[in-house]
């Protein structure tokens, strides 16, 4: 068997071994396994899962990224930078793709490690501004917005500066991303989007989110209503 042949048959073994891992019923178990990969072979077959049909699998794979490539960035923080240009370059025009999975992903990265959030978490913004990298597709969008969410989880004052545009997505024709504009807006307690999230109250359109390392259907309605509730309990202390 030449070379080539016993890269590729350890390739897709490694590939076997990570959705493995990404579909166990003990996740917590299975992350701390991926984490102890060589980052350097680990993150190709995660990529790929970015693109899987099986949502839990995709979602997995973007925690996974996050904390792997944190992991990567103790000990080797150029390579990190390089898996962070590869995400950014997913999402540029002249990539030729779509750059499925990539903003949740930069999100989940700049949630996990500081050094990174610092140097990146002005170009996640960047996605949302019309003046900046802005993502037209609505599917990035939500991308993108669920990114700076997840940042507003762990670092809420590194994405002080999406407040803005996330206001705006407020009113988006896409049901998904109004939700996830709400989530953020309340994570980050934000007064001046009350009047909008009190106008979202009826919106009964249910969207699948993930949060809490779980996919779960909620309404825009709800997640308007929890975003106030955040805000105003933030009034009363």
């Amino acid at each position: 068997m030449s070379k080539t042949d016993t890269a590729n048959r350890s390739g897709r073994d490694l590939k076997r071994k990570v959705l493995a891992l990404l579909r166990s019923d003990n996740f917590d178990q299975s992350l701390d396994a991926l984490c102890q990969l060589p980052a350097r072979q680990v993150i190709n077959p995660l990529f790929s899962f970015l693109l899987s049909s099986n949502e839990k699998v995709r979602w997995r794979a973007i925690t996974t990224i996050g904390a792997v490539v944190a992991k990567l960035a103790d000990e080797d923080m150029e390579s990190a930078r390089v898996i962070m240009r590869r995400l950014m370059w997913s999402l540029n025009d002249e990539s030729g793709g779509i750059g499925w999975g990539a903003p949740e992903a930069m999100g989940e990265i700049i949630a996990s490690d500081e050094g990174l959030a610092k140097e990146y978490a002005s170009v996640l913004i960047s996605y949302v501004r019309e003046d900046g990298n802005f993502l037209e597709y609505e599917p990035l969008q939500r991308g993108a917005v669920w990114g700076i969410g997840r940042v507003a989880q762990a670092r809420p004052h590194m994405v002080q500066d999406a407040v803005p545009h996330l206001l705006l997505f407020l009113e988006s024709p896409d049901a998904t991303v109004r939700g996830l504009a709400a989530w953020t807006l309340g994570l980050l307690e934000v007064e001046a989007a009350r009047p909008q999230l009190e106008a979202l109250l009826g919106d009964e359109v249910e969207v699948l989110l993930y949060m809490d390392d779980r996919l779960m259907a909620r309404s825009v309605g709800d997640l308007a209503k929890e975003a106030l509730a955040e805000i105003t309990r933030r009034q009363c202390h």
